[in-house]
């Protein structure tokens, strides 16, 4: 019964995602991106070291429960939990498949642009955020759509955004986090997927139900440590390649106008498939553009609007930049360069062998050992989907308050609860393929209001960058 409703529903969701991110999101993601760039004057590089300055400068793993909301630390450790999950290894491994090695320079592309819009994003929900009576911080697209646009196209645009939002990461896309977990730990250590889905289930409740405190309390200690193990085992294998570095950025820079030479077809069909699919799963990984992290970063306990929007742009850059090039480098540098089983096999490598699933687990098991390596992969990925799956949770639960109100918190946040718990279960038990495109098909319909509002709200943003510029800090 399940496999033939995922047939049915498996070409109408790839037919619908192929046109949206083929004529909607690129533009889309592009246009907002290159509109913010100009009109902040490159902030991600004007404020770049700044923000990570902010970021790195008294970074602690205990910054301790705030009165209300979270620390900058905090909210940032969470909007990274949510970024850096599955798109960083298998989005990434999917995009290389699909697209070429030149899908990983378009996805740079995407996040240069990106950092400047979840600059925007950033902004602006710190400064629409509201508090309610018992201290608790709601604040994201909804609340500056509707300071955009007042009255009921205001209304129709956010609550369009939070079904979305709650449909794409709450419950869709926690199916992919999970998903990814029990497909990568089954390959490593033979655990069924269902076994590893119901201990993912118990973990997530316990946390789910701590509130935001317990949240940012695992996510300051866990995001660090998970990236920081990931980066080393990356650096081990790139050091045992180091001859091959150069042949490997020469093909992500070559086939990124060129695409055709290794992924077959004609030139426009090929060089159109490396963009959408960079945009595509660069909007996966880095979330910019999307509505998703500016729930984290309306927490954010800050001085002014503009500190919490150069943070977040040095989580666009440790999550693109940092993470998922050094797991991009990994795979090409091991399995595309002369010695690799995939040289100039392109997308032909998509096969029942090598998927998006276990591409990374192959690259990295051919230095440390096809089991060694496949583990590793799958307790990274383990930790990185779970903590994303917790971001993800709560960006869903804040606009289920949104939708159903105050009054209504606590039936409307555990019945989303015990519904979120359902799926993360049953991403274990799906077809990889049909999870992700549902994902995709959901994230696509989020980039519409929350870029809408975006254009709309250019002058806040600007305005708020301008008090800054002239010496100002004043909220």
């Amino acid at each position: 019964m399940l496999q033939s409703i995922e047939l049915s529903l498996y070409p109408v969701v790839v037919t619908i995602n192929n046109y949206l991110s083929s004529y909607i999101l690129v533009f889309l993601l592009i246009a907002v991106g290159l509109w913010y760039t100009f009109k902040t004057r490159f902030v991600q590089i004007r404020y770049f070291g700044a923000g990570m300055k902010k970021v790195f400068g008294n970074l602690s793993l205990k910054g301790g429960k705030q009165e209300k909301g979270m620390s900058s630390f905090q909210a940032l450790a969470t909007a990274i939990a949510a970024q850096v999950g599955t798109g960083n290894i298998i989005g990434a491994s999917g995009a290389i498949l699909t697209g070429g090695p030149g899908a990983i320079f378009w996805m740079w592309v995407i996040a240069f642009l990106g950092m400047a819009t979840i600059y925007a994003e950033a902004v602006l929900a710190q400064k629409t955020r509201i508090i309610d009576k018992n201290g608790n911080i709601y604040g994201g697209p909804v609340y500056y759509i509707t300071t955009a646009f007042k009255g009921s196209f205001g209304k129709f645009l956010s609550c369009f955004f939070a079904v979305a939002i709650i449909l794409a990461l709450g419950f869709m896309g926690c199916m992919v986090q999970s998903n990814s977990i029990g497909s990568t730990i089954e390959t490593a250590f033979g655990i069924p997927s269902w076994a590893a889905g119901i201990v993912l289930v118990i973990i997530c409740g316990f946390i789910f139900l701590g509130g935001v405190q317990r949240l940012a309390s695992v996510c300051e200690k866990l995001v660090p440590v998970m990236a920081a193990v990931f980066l080393l085992g990356g650096l081990i294998i790139l050091i045992s390649r180091a001859a091959y570095i150069p042949a490997t950025l020469g093909m992500i820079f070559k086939y990124a106008f060129q695409p055709q030479a290794v992924i077959g077809g004609a030139f426009g069909a090929a060089l159109k498939a490396a963009i959408s699919q960079g945009a595509k799963r660069g909007l996966f990984s880095n979330e910019a553009g999307m509505g998703s992290t500016p729930h984290a970063h309306a927490q954010a306990n800050v001085a002014h609007p503009h500190d919490q929007g150069i943070v977040a742009m040095a989580g666009v850059f440790i999550d693109t930049f940092v993470v998922l090039t050094l797991n991009a480098l990994v795979i090409i540098s091991t399995l595309y360069t002369s010695d690799g089983p995939l040289f100039e096999c392109g997308a032909a490598a998509a096969s029942t062998t090598i998927t998006k699933a276990n591409l990374a687990q192959t690259a990295f098991g051919t230095v440390f050992g096809t089991n060694p390596g496949a583990m590793f992969v799958a307790v990274c990925l383990f930790f990185f989907a779970f903590s994303t799956i917790l971001g993800w949770n709560m960006f869903g639960k804040i606009n289920v308050v949104y939708l159903f109100g105050e009054k209504n918190t606590k039936i409307s946040t555990k019945l989303y609860t015990i519904i979120a718990l359902i799926f993360i279960f049953l991403g274990t038990l799906m077809s990889n393929d049909l999870v992700w495109e549902l994902t995709d098909a959901f994230n696509y319909l989020m980039v519409i209001p929350n870029a809408i509002a975006l254009f709309a709200l250019t002058k806040a943003v600007t305005n708020s960058l301008k008090e800054i510029d002239n010496g100002k800090k004043d909220k």
